[in-house]
């Protein structure tokens, strides 16, 4: 397999990074252990699993054309047994996964790793996958995973395990073909054209900014974890009494959330906005296994200072629904983008000047990660209960919260600086107790 180039924000994602602060999104899983040996099987199998899946086996290495520039090679000395890694067992799954997510990947070596957690009481285990922001998104995570986990249970297409992908057209280190350039010439005014577009909505959005000091305190680095279940079929029941998607509620969720965590804390919620950054998918869904980054975003402000949960609902509906007739090609959402307007050599020396830059923008990021047709997942023939995807925290956040669906729950993940929020446990309870009101309002 010839070397990959990084496109744009892959490359961005790489040079952000530091190691008080790594960039890498994780995915919590936990099963119910059908034999008390469930866990040592399982890290077996996903060795053998990882040794047969395709883009598992590249790591990051710089180039010398494009100046500053990184490609994705395939590692010569790759085992996947060093990226597997069984645990003593553990009493709290999230509090070990807040441990784990504050280490690095290791950039000389393929950037991921799985590593299964054992429960002291021996009825459970739980498995945290992790993959660099640069190695891939939420969708091309989840579809790793899906390859890891028992094929038998499996319902949604896994990444194709054989021959590698195969490079797309343009990726390699050529000039461009001369017949092209008037085209590529469209393409950068244009370009540059939506870049102008992007960068002012970002300064429009940036005025009148009302968060709270609790998600914009100074990151440390340190990290930790918590998770809340709701029930799907209460989601579903607010839906069908209130209308919009399913989306908006959960989003209004974490915005009730947050104002009863502020309460509870003392810091109070009147006149609180923070700016919720909502990634979107730029990638087909039917291309699962293409590699980079394809991401744009929408800004919206969550209206934590609504008192009332339906009045909650009803701002936050309105705020996407502007975002989407915008689309999520040049409102304030969309920075992703700018990463295209920027040279390699650009992201290599000012990587951070654009990690800090982040919290200029947003004081929250809300992710969504589909598993699309994935019930009834299992590892070892255990059974998968609950899975918590773990946005990446960004340096100068405090706080990512991660959404997904399975079977009948929806888990959000919370991941957290471990010293500006102390209390993330708080925060997971007030995530449940807003559900729970929601529900009670609508009624039967």
């Amino acid at each position: 397999m010839a070397p990959e180039l990084l496109t744009p924000l892959d490359l961005a994602f790489w040079n952000i990074e530091s190691s008080g602060h790594p960039l890498h999104m994780g995915g919590l899983f936990v099963f119910d252990a059908d034999t008390p040996d469930a866990a040592e099987r399982a890290a077996g199998l996903l060795v053998a699993r990882a040794a047969r899946t395709p883009g598992l086996n590249t790591r990051i290495r710089p180039v010398l054309l494009p100046l500053g520039s990184a490609a994705r090679h395939i590692a010569p000395d790759y085992d996947p047994s060093d990226h597997v890694h069984l645990t003593e067992p553990v009493r709290d799954f999230h509090a070990a996964a807040g441990v784990l997510m504050q280490q690095p990947l290791e950039r000389g070596r393929p950037p991921w790793a799985a590593h299964v957690l054992p429960s002291t009481e021996g009825t459970s285990f739980a498995v945290l996958f992790t993959f660099h922001h640069a190695h891939a998104d939420g969708m091309r995570a989840a579809s790793y995973v899906l390859s890891l986990l028992d094929p038998a249970g499996i319902g949604a297409t896994p990444v194709p395990v054989g021959a590698p992908r195969r490079r797309e057209a343009g990726s390699g280190l050529r000039l461009p073909d001369p017949r092209k350039l008037p085209g590529l010439v469209r393409d950068a005014v244009t370009d540059a054209g939506r870049a102008v577009s992007i960068s002012s909505a970002m300064a429009r959005a940036a005025w009148d900014v009302r968060s709270s000091p609790a998600l914009t305190s100074r990151a440390t680095g340190a990290r930790r974890a918590d998770g809340a279940v709701i029930s799907l079929r209460e989601v579903n029941r607010i839906r069908e009494a209130t209308g919009g998607t399913v989306n908006d509620i959960l989003l209004a969720v974490v915005a009730g959330g947050l104002r009863r965590w502020l309460d509870k804390r003392g810091d109070g919620s009147d006149g609180v906005q923070p700016r919720a950054l909502v990634p979107v998918s730029l990638r087909d869904p039917n291309d699962a296994s293409a590699s980079g980054n394809r991401l744009s975003g929408y800004l919206t402000r969550l209206p934590v200072d609504e008192a009332e949960p339906l009045a909650r609902l009803r701002a936050v509906r309105r705020a996407m629904e502007r975002n989407k007739q915008a689309g999520p090609a040049d409102g304030p959402g969309a920075a992703a983008l700018l990463a295209d307007a920027i040279p390699p050599l650009g992201h290599r020396f000012g990587g951070g000047l654009i990690a800090r830059s982040g919290r200029l923008f947003y004081d929250l990021l809300i992710s969504s990660v589909p598993l699309r047709g994935a019930d009834g997942l299992t590892l070892a023939g255990s059974p998968v209960r609950e899975a918590y995807p773990l946005a990446p925290l960004a340096p100068g956040q405090s706080l990512a919260v991660g959404i997904t669906t399975y079977e009948d729950r929806v888990c959000y993940g919370l991941l957290a600086d471990a010293v500006a929020v102390p209390d993330l446990d708080v925060l997971a309870r007030s995530i449940t107790e807003e559900a729970a009101e929601l529900v009670a309002v609508c009624g039967p």
